[in-house]
């Protein structure tokens, strides 16, 4: 039976809580009158260094741990690094995962992404497409990172009986978000680029791939209230998705943005560029059937987003 307790009793390590998704967690976490929230710097602890993990979760004992942690990046990123998206996402989720069970933490979140899922799944994705066909070349090194956090959250309830859970968000965006443009994805890209077309004056801008794929959007701010839920009520070997419910082609995506910016020139598509999967939907009947639907709405998110941008980046 899955322990019951209140968020105002409990002190929750936040892994990669400066992140686009932790630092969305930390919000909702003191939202719900959370009893402590531990979170500590890349400069303060390299996850990847297992004795340095191994110390800090030790001296901070939390009693629930998040792992939002990651090397995150776009097809560029993917492509130019797979040893590193390879490596240091299962040094990460391991040397975490270790140590949570090392001082018997009972309750965990681990975060992957929908990029674990066969290019050619079946549309919308079920949970029951992992590991049923080829993977997208072009994330294939970062989603084999988050495959095997999925299959060691399942070894761990299997031989020691934890109520550890994994949840598989969709593409993110949001305050926070990475707006680098060889590590960002496609969205804070999109803003990036498009404001500073607007700046500059530049009749144009021209964007990889031929703006055909599709994709969902999910707010950052939706998938944290969906992490506290899960914490809550769900208990099960197998991960959950966390998603929109909804897509749309690149091409409509790239219109939207530079609408929100205010950018009125045009947008030319280099076709000689990779698109990644043609569409990746996913069938989230299984977290709504839980309780949970997004709740804001992707105009209104890509409008706030944009704002927090030129407070923070512009």
């Amino acid at each position: 039976m899955l322990p019951e307790f209140a968020w105002g009793d409990v002190k929750v390590y936040v892994a990669g809580h400066n992140g686009l998704v932790g630092s969305a967690i930390v919000r909702a976490l003191k939202t719900a009158g959370v009893g402590e929230v531990i979170g500590y710097r890349s400069s303060e602890l390299d996850l990847r260094d297992r004795e340095a993990t191994f110390t800090a979760i030790s001296e901070a004992k939390p009693d629930i741990v998040i792992d939002a942690a990651a090397k995150v990046g776009g097809i560029m990123a993917n492509s130019t690094y797979p040893v590193e998206f390879l490596r240091d996402n299962v040094l990460i989720q391991t040397n975490i995962m270790d140590a949570a069970h090392a001082i018997d933490i009972d309750r965990l979140l681990f975060l992957g992404s929908s990029c674990i899922y066969p290019r050619a799944a079946t549309q919308p994705i079920r949970e029951s497409s992992l590991m049923t066909g080829p993977l997208e070349p072009t994330n294939q090194a970062y989603a084999m990172a988050k495959i095997s956090g999925i299959f060691y959250i399942e070894a761990h309830r299997t031989e020691y009986d934890r109520h550890w859970i994994s949840a598989m968000p969709t593409n993110l965006y949001g305050p926070g978000d990475n707006f680098d443009l060889e590590t960002s994805h496609v969205l804070p890209a999109f803003i990036r680029r498009f404001h500073e077309a607007k700046v500059s004056g530049a009749p144009s801008v021209t964007v990889w791939g031929t703006g055909s794929p599709r994709r969902e959007f999910l707010h950052v701010d939706d998938l944290a209230a969906a992490c506290l839920m899960l914490l809550q009520k769900y208990d099960s070997h197998e991960t959950i998705n966390v998603g929109l419910g909804d897509d749309m082609p690149i091409k409509e995506l790239a219109e939207t943005v530079a609408a929100a910016v205010g950018y009125e020139g045009t947008i030319q598509w280099d076709s000689s560029k990779p698109d990644g999967m043609p569409r990746k939907l996913l069938d989230t009947s299984r977290i709504n059937d839980l309780g949970w639907f997004p709740q804001i709405s992707l105009a209104d998110g890509i409008a706030s987003t944009y704002q927090w941008y030129l407070a923070n980046n512009a």
